[in-house]
């Protein structure tokens, strides 16, 4: 399943640094930013629905973070 937010991450470490955290959560997941769209862009991809807990992990560092409805 593959899944697509909107987030207000717009630096490279900052993105690394989410990347890493979520890795820990969800190993067998997938992540990447794409920071140069508009959307600041977090691509997931992972066998389960979890928006849910991706949301909450990012809303608790501080950042906003919303499925992108196509």
């Amino acid at each position: 399943m593959v899944e697509v937010f909107k987030t207000d991450i717009n630096n490279k470490t900052t993105a690394k640094a989410i990347i890493k955290t979520l890795k820990q959560s969800f190993p067998t997941s997938n992540f990447n930013f794409d920071l140069n769209d508009c959307d600041k862009i977090l691509r997931t991809e992972s066998r389960h629905n979890i928006n849910k807990q991706i949301i909450e992990v990012l809303t608790n560092q501080g950042f906003s973070c919303e499925v992108l409805e196509e």
